[in-house]
């Protein structure tokens, strides 16, 4: 399979958190390249987590940029300098050197991603002062995902500043199963259940989610679907299966006329089944 493989809705991106290849899924990977290069052949998205504890050089970006094809993105989340340490205050100076880094992406940057520490709580001024300085920088696309209860009264600030609201799973709080805020944007951020960064999606799930993804599509302007259940390497698997979920056109024609869920064993093509 080459770049041409990928034939999803071009503002559909599925992948992991990270472009590790594990031993076990080497074989739906080409042999040559770098592992970047061999993930993009088969995935449209990715999450740079790294950023998120180290910051990386411009060139960097633009040589990530330089080995994907030209319809693929990617989310870069936000230093924890500026959602932990700085708690979102006083933090302009680590904003424009972190936005000038990852610029180097150009148009392969997909979205920014802000997780914020579950002890962070709403408060209003503050997190309006953060959207208007982040926006003044930067007008693509940002996914929040908050982590205190709180953060439900955000809603209208969300939309205001055109900032999504991450789906999480597992939830963290009453209403983050679903995708909130600025509804131009639908992104989903799938931790593993019930092991959190360890297990693995059942297959029945992934059909159910995969309905749900691609009702999105077809009205949302840009979606994500990103695995960062990595440690045992369960991710690749299951954002493969998604993207075979998502590929398959008599698959896609089902998804978007079915209101309830698949019946077992119907709604997964072959391929998807292959993927161990």
């Amino acid at each position: 399979m080459g770049h041409e493989d990928v034939v999803l809705n071009d503002q559909l991106f599925i992948g992991c958190a990270g472009w590790s290849l594990s031993r076990e899924h080497l074989a739906a990977f080409p042999m040559n390249g770098t592992h970047l290069q061999r993930y993009a052949t088969q995935l449209s998205g990715v999450e740079i987590n790294s950023s998120f504890y180290r910051p990386h050089r411009r060139q960097t970006y633009v040589r990530w940029a330089a080995s994907v094809p030209l319809g693929f993105r990617f989310c870069v989340k936000v230093p924890k300098e500026i959602s932990h340490v700085r708690r979102l205050q006083r933090c302009d100076r680590e904003l424009d050197e972190f936005l000038s880094q990852c610029s180097g992406l150009e148009d392969r940057l997909g979205c920014l991603l802000v997780q914020l520490p579950p002890s962070l709580t709403f408060e209003a001024s503050v997190a309006e002062a953060f959207f208007s300085a982040l926006r003044q920088r930067f007008s693509g696309d940002v996914v929040l995902e908050p982590r205190h209860e709180s953060w439900t009264d955000a809603e209208p600030l969300l939309v205001r500043y055109c900032i999504a609201q991450a789906a999480v799973d597992p939830p963290r709080t009453r209403y983050d199963s679903t995708p909130r805020g600025w509804s131009g944007l639908k992104y989903w951020r799938l931790h593993g259940s019930p092991r959190i960064y360890y297990s693995a999606y059942a297959l029945r799930w992934l059909e159910e989610l995969a309905i749900e993804i691609q009702n999105a599509a077809a009205t949302t302007r840009a979606v994500w679907c990103m695995f960062d259940n990595t440690a045992s390497g369960a991710a690749l698997r299951d954002a493969l299966r998604m993207m075979a979920l998502q590929n398959r056109p008599a698959q896609k024609s089902r998804l978007l006329s079915r209101q309830g869920p698949a019946a077992p064993g119907q709604a997964a093509a072959e391929n998807v089944h292959s993927i161990k």
